[in-house]
């Protein structure tokens, strides 16, 4: 009778049922991660205050298509392809919204005074970007306001991901971020492993209430990855080394232990 039983194949699982519990909690939240991503690339949204260029009118796209093809032809994959000015329709959707009415720039061959550059203010960002703004105006921040780099130095809104550089999103990081930060791109003969995960790891890219723009305070940002181990009371070991009296002298960096945070030529420890 047993033998009977078990030899009758068990129902074929279908869908998230072939999943475990767990794994199934896992995937429906992949699933749901998916959909928020396709809804956020995929619907078009309206910029609350575009430019305003007094006596001009909205040309639509394929009017800058024209002359600007080198920029536009790619761009129908941009998150900012699918901006669009109050009041336009679907098929108007994209360049004036971030430049501003076209019709005295076309109707003048292209005059530069014409038309609105956000390369030149970050006022045209900032019309939808406001938790940027925001961002830039902390203590430690990237001079953008001020005026010595624009957004289009580190990002390109003509393209998908609208970050300057090329392949995976890491190696876009590395590509972006080292064009300035050249001391700090290596290659170093003993590398810090966080560096390897992209600057975002422990910079925040637009502004922080840190010095140099970490995403922590001084050595709690150190201590996410290097895990300190109270042995006993009042002694602490960090990395098999006691850093008991080292602690208290500030940062990893500026108690003069780790400096090469990036990087070393010379030791492990990245010390120099």
């Amino acid at each position: 009778m047993n033998s009977e039983v078990n030899s009758v194949p068990p129902k074929k699982r279908t869908g998230l049922a072939r999943f475990g519990p767990p794994r199934r909690l896992a995937v429906l939240g992949t699933l749901l991660a998916a959909s928020i991503l396709v809804s956020c690339v995929s619907v078009t949204r309206v910029v609350v205050a575009p430019p305003n260029i007094p006596g001009a009118t909205f040309v639509g796209s394929e009017t800058c298509a024209q002359c600007h093809e080198n920029i536009t032809k790619g761009f129908h994959a941009a998150t900012h392809a699918r901006l669009k000015a109050p009041g336009q329709n679907a098929a108007n959707v994209g360049c004036e919204s971030c430049h501003g009415p076209g019709s005295l720039h076309s109707e003048s061959g292209g005059a530069h005074h014409t038309i609105i550059n956000p390369r030149k203010s970050p006022d045209a960002c900032f019309q939808c970007h406001l938790d940027k703004r925001g961002e830039f105006n902390l203590p430690h921040h990237h001079p953008v306001v001020e005026g010595k780099i624009s957004c289009g130095d580190c990002h390109d809104p003509h393209k998908g991901d609208a970050v300057i550089g090329g392949g995976t999103a890491l190696a876009t990081e590395f590509d972006t971020c080292g064009r300035c930060h050249t001391a700090q791109r290596g290659p170093f003969v003993f590398e810090h492993e966080a560096v390897r995960e992209g600057c975002t790891t422990c910079h925040a890219v637009h502004g922080s209430v840190n010095q140099r723009m970490l995403k922590e305070r001084n050595s709690m940002l150190c201590m996410k990855c290097h895990f300190q181990q109270q042995t006993t009371a009042g002694r602490i070991v960090i990395g098999g080394q006691d850093h008991t009296t080292r602690l208290p002298r500030g940062s990893c960096w500026s108690a003069g232990c780790h400096e090469a945070v990036h990087g070393s030529q010379i030791g492990s420890s990245l010390r120099f």
